[in-house]
């Protein structure tokens, strides 16, 4: 009889890159670099065709060997920036891509607990989240907490993740299996990004977790308008969440909730016009609409309402659960094994 001793698997620490979009940051570019611990294995700056050419100013001062600038000769905003940086990670052997800001509102130290999730398996995207705790906030401007939770409302609607929050928060970390599918699709290159980045996850059906973080804010200034990111990011928003709506319960599948979905709408557009009318009817006659035709208006609207509800409850509850990035993988491992035999 054949014995064999096997050693016990030994846990192997995944390969981890970080991408530092480069616009205006010169001042703090630097000092967020010197920040970024050992368990980092790869730092790319990418230039976004900064006017302070922090690019320049990275490689003239920084003699770190993890660090690599790459310049974009046009600006192409935080989103195409971070893209560049996904690809070269991706082409680097990351495991694990962590999206810094270089303006030094995001702490460093916190990456081994940002991508502790993917590392774990547990999940494909994780983000940061300053609406954790209370006390936190305290650094965050006033205007900035009120954008950030309508903001935060309407990536829920167009990303299905209900369960996540502080959705502009640009301190993220992403499986590469993930990213290097996410290379593929059309995602906005703008301060659109973050928000985008989790429809089109929602549309991979990937795991997204928050992870805990301080607000942190200094002496730097926000590139980004609040009240102008409000009225633009709400329109686009909005025709995301009409293509999540449409895919997902009309094209790719077709469930109770999607006839819930059907008839809330059909009976909330009778109930609210017919109503409509005949009270336009009642003022102008000046004769009270009779019993019947109250309850002929009302009970649509109730009845749609009902059903709306229990649409929205289903889409609550329709958060992905199961990490995809296993999956990625395998399915590059097996094209990779056709191409080479």
């Amino acid at each position: 009889m054949t014995t064999s001793t096997e050693l016990p698997a030994q846990k192997i620490r995944p390969i981890v890159a970080v991408v530092i979009p480069s616009f205006r940051v010169r001042d703090q570019v630097l000092d967020v670099i010197a920040a970024i611990g050992p368990d980092v294995d790869h730092i790319f700056v990418i230039d976004d065709a900064c006017p302070e050419a922090s690019g320049a100013h990275v490689r003239a001062n920084i003699e770190d060997s993890r660090v690599q600038v790459v310049l974009h000769e046009r600006n192409r905003g935080v989103g195409g920036a971070t893209l560049t940086g996904y690809a070269k990670a991706v082409t680097a052997g990351a495991d694990i891509i962590v999206k810094l800001d270089g303006d030094g509102q995001m702490d460093p130290a916190l990456i081994p607990g940002l991508i502790a999730p993917i590392a774990a398996g547990e999940a494909d995207y994780a983000k940061g989240n300053r609406f954790n705790r209370v006390d936190s906030l305290k650094a965050m401007p006033a205007m900035r907490i009120l954008g950030n939770l309508a903001l935060s409302f309407f990536s829920k609607m167009s990303s299905g993740y209900w369960d996540v929050f502080d959705c502009t928060n640009g301190f993220t970390a992403i499986h590469a299996a993930v990213a290097n599918q996410i290379l593929t699709y059309k995602v906005s290159e703008t301060y659109f990004f973050e928000s985008d980045m989790l429809y089109h996850l929602g549309q991979m059906r990937a795991v997204v977790v928050d992870v805990p973080m301080a607000a942190r804010y200094g002496s730097e200034k926000s590139n980004l308008s609040i009240t102008w990111a409000l009225f633009e990011f709400a329109a686009k928003h909005g025709v995301n969440a009409l293509k999540r709506i449409l895919f997902g319960y009309f094209i790719r599948d077709f469930s109770v909730a999607s006839i819930e979905l059907i008839l809330s709408f059909l009976l909330l557009t009778f109930g609210i016009v017919f109503g409509t009318m005949e009270w336009r009817e009642s003022i102008a006659t000046g004769i009270a609409a009779t019993a019947g035709t109250v309850v002929l208006a009302a009970l649509p609207i109730i009845l749609g309402s009902q059903l709306l509800i229990a649409f929205l409850n289903f889409d609550l509850r329709n958060v992905p659960r199961s990490p995809i990035h296993g999956r990625l993988n395998a399915s590059v491992r097996g094209k990779s094994g056709v191409e080479g035999s």
